[in-house]
This record gives structure tokens, sequence and C-alpha cells, in this order.
């Protein structure tokens, strides 16, 4: 059942009005004059009747008149703003879309969305984050490199981290179990696994016991992961070759020292660097037939030998969940930053078969997933 439409209501105010406008011109006179007439208010028994059906009319009106505004205010559209390093159309930032709305989240129905990116130029994600924070987003998602400038543009807005490789170690929260301030969200935990992804790979291919290990300098969290990759390359008896590429023009010298090296394998550090130029780094490695190590399966899938990490896709999906538990009223400072729980080591035995090399069956047989 509907009520009354709100046009109604309102032509009958202004027909009782008239008819109230009749009335009290025959009782206003020169000793007594009305709020309608123009002057002070008349006795209560001027209009005893006809005054309490004014006041009933007037109240429904009214009500019908607030309720559009307090159904907007219910309907109220949540402001999320994504900060992100990479291109406009990137499957990470799909993927968070895509978990927001398995939510029950819909941009241009509960939900709007402020995007802006860096396209690989990260000394533009200070200056893109101080405008996304000006924009009054109700939450902030930010993307690998992003995090850094959108935790030092504000100290109020909340803010998510989608991924981060070590967020303890980069400075970013003092803890992982709480947080505080304004910020939470997911760690890969690429320092954390440094040291296996390079016994995982130098177990494989040991012939000179030589690893590269491929890295933008320009990267903080890349001296992190180099530390844990040295420890590691100690204690396994490994000698170690940096092979720094800040542009991707650097990627053909990188491989090709590595080769005149004789390294038994590459190790890319999976960060923003890496994952932009992805395709360049692994179309490079296989002309230079290069056995490499990453951090996430992405790489397996596009044509790179082997990976181990976590599913940074179910990471993603998660971090839309701690982005719907704010918007509903949970502060980011209570909710832990969380890693992931489950590794994944993938091989892809078509790009092994393509270099001529052969997976040693025990690593076969300890992958999570075989591509052939």
């Amino acid at each position: 059942m509907h009520g009354p439409e709100k046009s109604d209501l309102e032509s009958d105010a202004r027909r009782f009005l008239e008819e109230m406008r009749e009335e009290v011109g025959a009782v206003c006179g020169k000793a007594a004059r009305t709020v309608l007439c123009g002057g002070p208010a008349m006795k209560r028994t001027s209009l005893p009747l006809r005054r309490r059906e004014f006041i009933g009319l007037l109240g429904a009106t009214t009500a019908a008149w607030s309720l559009p505004i307090y159904a907007q205010q219910a309907r109220h559209a949540a402001r999320v703003g994504i900060l992100n390093y990479a291109s406009a159309n990137d499957k990470y930032v799909n993927g968070f879309v895509e978990g927001l709305r398995d939510l029950g989240f819909v941009e241009g129905q509960n939900l709007t969305f402020t995007y802006l990116w860096a396209d690989g130029h990260l000394d533009s994600l200070p200056g893109l984050a101080a405008k996304l924070v000006s924009s009054n987003v109700d939450v902030i998602i930010a993307f690998g490199p992003a995090v850094r400038p959108a935790v030092r543009a504000t100290t109020t807005v909340p803010i998510v981290i989608s991924f981060s490789g070590d967020p303890v170690g980069n400075g970013v929260v003092s803890n992982l179990a709480r947080p505080g301030a304004n910020i939470t969200g997911f760690s890969y935990m690429s320092t954390d696994l440094a040291g296996k992804r390079l016994e995982l790979v130098s177990r494989a291919f040991a012939k000179n016991a030589r690893i590269g290990i491929l890295y933008s300098p320009l990267e903080p969290a890349t001296e992190l992961e180099m530390r844990e990759t040295e420890v590691a390359a100690q204690s396994l008896g490994i000698g170690l070759d940096r092979l720094v590429a800040a542009d991707p023009k650097e990627l053909e010298h990188a491989f090709a020292t590595a080769a005149r090296n004789r390294a038994d394998a590459v190790l890319v550090f999976t960060h923003g660097f890496a994952v932009l130029h992805s395709k360049r780094i692994i179309e490079t490695a296989a002309r230079h037939r290069m056995p490499t190590m990453y951090g996430w399966r992405d790489f397996v899938e596009e044509g790179g030998l082997m990976s181990y990490g976590p599913n940074i896709h179910m990471v993603i999906r998660k971090a839309a969940g701690y982005v719907s538990r704010i918007i509903k009223g949970e502060k980011p400072g209570d909710l832990p930053v969380e890693q992931p729980d489950r590794f994944e080591l993938v091989i892809n035995l078509k790009t092994a078969k393509a270099l001529g090399l052969e997976v040693p069956p025990m690593l076969l047989a300890r992958a999570d997933e075989v591509i052939e």
C-alpha cells in the first residue's frame, strides 16, 4: 500500500489555507488580527475544529516532504578512492571491484569510485594521493607502491593496503595485530619468503651455485628483501649477482650480465616494476634461455618458469572484504594486517621444455600446480 503522493498533499494544503483565509477574514477586525491576517496570533477558541484539521494535514505534508530526504540518506553511496601505481585498466583493480560487487556493493547504486593511477610513474603518486584525499572519499584502497604515498597523505581517511611486501618493515604500520590509526590491509610477505624462493630455485638449478637477483632500486621494499636473500644465500653457499633495472630498457643488459656470469637462474623481486613489465621480463629471460623464479603465479601463467608465494588474487578479494567492513562502520586500526596462510609452488613445464631444462622430479612432486 502506498501513501499519498507529495503533489496531492501539497494541493490539499494550499486549498485548505485558502479556505482558512476566507474564514479568518470574517473574524479579523481592528481589535483582533491573526497570523494569517498578518498580525499577532488569534485566540485558541476562534477556529477550534479547522485548526486541528490544518495541523493534521500539515503534519502529513511535512512527513511526505521529509521521506525522500531520509530515504536518500539511507541510500548514501559509499565513496571509495582507488590509488594505483599501474595503469587505468588493471586486472588487480578489476578483481577488487568484482570482490566488492560480490559483497553487494555496486557502482552507481550504493557505491562510487574515484580512481587515480600513476601509469608506472611512481614519482606522481604523492600528488595523486593528496588529490584523492581532497576528494572526500570515505576509504582509500592502495595498491603496492601506492601504499606509502597514501599513508603520508592522510592520518584520518581510512586506508586499506591491497597488498604490500612488508608493511611493518617498510614502516607503514607498527605491528600487524593492531595497526592502529587509520591503516589496515594485507601483506604478501615478500621479505619473509625471499629465502624460500632462493632455496627452491637454487636446488632446482644448482650447476654453478650462482643466482642473479633482478630488482628496481627505486622501490624501498627491495632492500629488505635483498637483505633476507643475502642471508639465505650465505647459508646455502650460493653467490648472488645484483641485476639492477629501474627502466625496461635495462632488462636486456641485466639478463645479459646474468648469462655472462653463468648464473643458474634469475630470481625476480615481485614488486611494482616487475608487475608493470612482466611480459618484457619473461620475453627477455626466454631470449637468454634463463630460468626465472617469481613471487606470483601470474608470471608463470604468462610464460615464466616458476613461482612461490600467495595467490595475490585471493589477497585482493580479502582486501575488498576489509573495505566493506570499514564502509559498515568498523575502524581500520582495529582490523589486523593479515598475512596469507597458504603459499603455492607453480611450475610451467612448457617453459622448461622450451628452455631445454629438466625440472627435478622431487620439485614437480612438491608443486601445487604444473602448467603443461
